[in-house]
C-alpha cells in the first residue's frame, strides 16, 4: 500500500500512460481501483503539480510578490542597492528588482514541456529510487533530470526578456551610477546568468511544496477522483 501511494505521488507531476506501465509491475490489492480510475487521478495530480505551481510563477508577480520564490540581489548587488538608497536613488534600486523577477516570469513559461519530457525519459529503476525516496524525491528526480535543458531554455528568454521588459537598460543605468560613485570598487555582474539560476530555484521550490502538500494534506485533494485515488495511504 505504502508503495501504491509513493508512486502516486512520483506521479504528480509525471505523466500518466508511462506511470500506468510501471503500475502494471507492482501488485496491488484486488479491490483496489481501476487503471482508469488511476490513470484519471493521476491526471488531476499532475495537473496540481506542474500546473498549477509552476503557472502561478509566469503570471505578473508570480515571482516578485511571492516571497517564498521572490529573486533578490547576489551579494555583490545588495551593496550596489544600499548605495543607490543612501544618496536617493532608492525608487531606481526597486525599479532594478522587479525587472529581474519580470524577466523570471517570462521564462517559466517555458518549463513545462521540459518536465513532461523528462517523465518519457524515466526509467524503472529511477521510478524505484523515488518511490523509496524521501517527501522530496520527485522534486529531486525533475531537478536532476531537467535543470540542463531548463537552463538551456530559460536562458535565452530571460536575455530576450530583459530588453523586453527594460531590465538591461534599468540596470545599465544602475551600474553605471554605482562604478560612478567615488572609491566604490567596480562591477559588471552576469545578471542574466544570475536570473536564469534563480528562476530555475524557483520553479523547483514550488514543485516540492505541492508535492509535500498531496503527500500529507487531505485538503489538497480537492475532487472525489483525487480523494479515491490518494485513499490508498489511509
Amino acid at each position: 500500500m505504502k508503495k501504491i501511494f509513493l508512486l502516486l505521488i512520483v506521479c504528480t507531476f509525471l505523466g500518466c500512460a508511462e506511470m500506468q506501465q510501471i503500475t502494471a509491475q507492482i501488485p496491488q490489492n484486488a479491490s483496489a481501483i481501476s487503471n482508469l480510475d488511476i490513470g484519471n487521478g493521476l491526471k488531476e495530480a499532475l495537473n496540481n503539480g506542474i500546473e498549477k505551481q509552476v503557472s502561478k510563477l509566469t503570471k505578473t508577480d508570480g515571482f516578485y510578490k511571492n516571497e517564498a520564490v521572490k529573486i533578490l540581489l547576489p551579494a555583490e548587488l545588495q551593496t550596489v542597492d544600499s548605495k543607490l538608497r543612501a544618496i536617493g536613488l532608492g525608487s531606481l534600486a526597486d525599479e532594478g528588482l522587479k525587472v529581474l523577477n519580470r524577466a523570471a516570469e517570462d521564462a517559466v513559461k517555458e518549463a513545462t514541456p521540459i518536465f513532461v519530457n523528462a517523465v518519457k525519459q524515466m526509467s524503472f529503476n529511477d521510478a524505484k529510487s523515488i518511490l523509496m525516496g524521501n517527501e522530496m524525491a520527485a522534486t529531486s528526480y525533475l531537478e536532476k533530470t531537467t535543470s540542463t535543458a531548463l537552463y538551456a531554455k530559460f536562458n535565452p528568454v530571460i536575455k530576450s526578456s530583459f530588453s523586453k521588459v527594460g531590465a538591461d537598460k534599468v540596470w545599465n543605468n544602475i551600474i553605471s551610477k554605482y562604478n560612478a560613485i567615488p572609491f566604490v570598487t567596480k562591477i559588471n555582474p552576469d545578471l542574466i546568468d544570475y536570473t536564469t539560476k534563480e528562476a530555475m530555484n524557483g520553479v523547483f521550490k514550488m514543485i516540492a511544496v505541492e508535492e509535500k502538500d498531496i503527500r500529507t494534506n487531505l485538503k489538497a485533494r480537492t475532487t472525489s477522483s483525487l480523494q479515491k485515488i490518494f485513499a490508498l495511504q489511509d
